[in-house]
This record gives C-alpha cells, structure tokens and sequence, in this order.
C-alpha cells in the first residue's frame, strides 16, 4: 500500500452536498492505494447496498474497496478489506469470521502500534498526526516525531504505515518518506460547487497521491 488513503466520509460529503458515488468516482481516477467508505452513523442495509455499488468500481480500477468496522458487511459486499479500530472487533477475530479479508487497523499511541504489529495486519495506521476536525472525540495528536519512531516499528516488520489526521497537501510533504500513505477526508473535497467541484477532487486526490507514489523505499523497510 503506497500513495494516498481515500476515505468516502457520507457525514462530510452531505455537508457539501456531494453524492458519495460521484465522489469516488472522481477520487478513483487517480488509482489512490486504496479507498474506504467511513459511514458511521448509517443503518447497515445502506451501507452495503453503497458497497455494493463502489466495489465494481474500485475493482476495475484496481483499487481496494475498505469496509470501516464491518467485517460482515465487507464480506457481503465483495470488498477487500476492512479497517477496524481499538474499540471495534479483534484483528485475530475479524480472520477467525473472514479469513481472505485485509485487515486494517487504527492506533493512537506507540503501545497501541507494538500490539497491533504483533499480529501483522494488512496495514496500520496511525494518528491523529496533526490536530483534525472530522471527529468529535479526536484522540490526542502524536506528532511528527512519534511517527517517525513508528515508522522504523512498522519498517521493521514489513507492515505498511499510514497516517491519519488533520493531513492537508502541505502538511503532507512533511511525512514523506516517514509513511507508505495517508489517509485524507477533508482535504479531498472541493472549495467550489458544481461543475468543476468532482474535477477539484481529481485534481486534489492526484497532488496527495503522488507525493507518496511511487516514494523511495523507507529506511529499513522490507522488500
């Protein structure tokens, strides 16, 4: 996994009046390393019928459809992966229930990386990176030097590292070579309306995925 993390956030898309298919539709242009529906406060029968309706479009982009916390609904949907956090399923347990499904998973602190590492995930993911306003609760920010020790951790043992919160294009250039990825909602969406707004999004999603793909192999990662 390499490039950017794109999360189809139905909260945020709403604000802005944006429709999620088209959305991803204009996100999955740019082959992004993978892309993950976050729909968090949604009944389950409209989640999968919206995965069932990314995964066809994910797949012939290439691109691996992301379920957030839902190992069932990822398994009927067709997706690749699932991402899971502290408070959600066991990663161990999630194989029990879906053995050829990725798994992914979030932490907040280096503790919480060395456990999740120690059953080698898909990918892990940690953050917030930098202060975001996308949740409610956030967990406290890690930084850049946090990041950095997490960084030669998941190196080590050959688990891609993406980071999470509060990323922006700028602040993006700043985890370069640190990270194999980053996971972006806000930054995605366009400042205008219109005909031009899923353009915006394209042009957004190209500018963060690139920064990262393809990117130098990290200090002692594994080949």
């Amino acid at each position: 996994m390499r490039g950017l993390y794109a999360i189809v956030d139905l909260w945020a898309l709403a604000a802005r009046l944006l429709d999620p298919v088209a959305f991803a539709g204009a996100v999955l242009r740019v082959a992004p390393a993978a892309l993950q529906l976050r729909a968090k406060d949604s009944p389950a029968r409209e989640v999968l019928a919206l995965l069932r309706e990314l995964a066809p479009m994910c797949h012939r982009a290439g691109v691996p459809l992301v379920a957030n916390d839902r190992p069932d609904l990822a398994l009927l949907a067709g997706c690749d992966m699932v991402h899971v956090g502290q408070t959600d399923m066991p990663i161990e347990r999630v194989r029990r229930i879906t053995p050829g499904l990725g798994v992914g998973v979030s932490t907040h602190t280096l503790e919480q990386l060395d456990a999740a590492l120690a059953v080698v995930p898909t990918y892990v993911a940690l953050g917030p990176v930098f202060e975001t306003h996308t949740k409610s609760n956030p967990d406290p920010v890690v930084g850049i030097e946090v990041l950095r020790a997490a960084s030669a951790r998941a190196a080590a043992v050959g688990v891609p590292l993406v980071a999470i919160g509060g990323i922006t294009r700028d602040r993006a250039r700043e985890l370069v070579g640190l990270v194999d990825a980053v996971a972006v909602i806000a930054e995605l969406l366009p400042s205008r309306s219109g005909s031009d707004a899923l353009r915006e999004v394209t042009a957004r999603a190209q500018t963060l995925h690139d920064l990262f793909a393809p990117e130098p192999v990290r200090a002692g990662a594994i080949r």
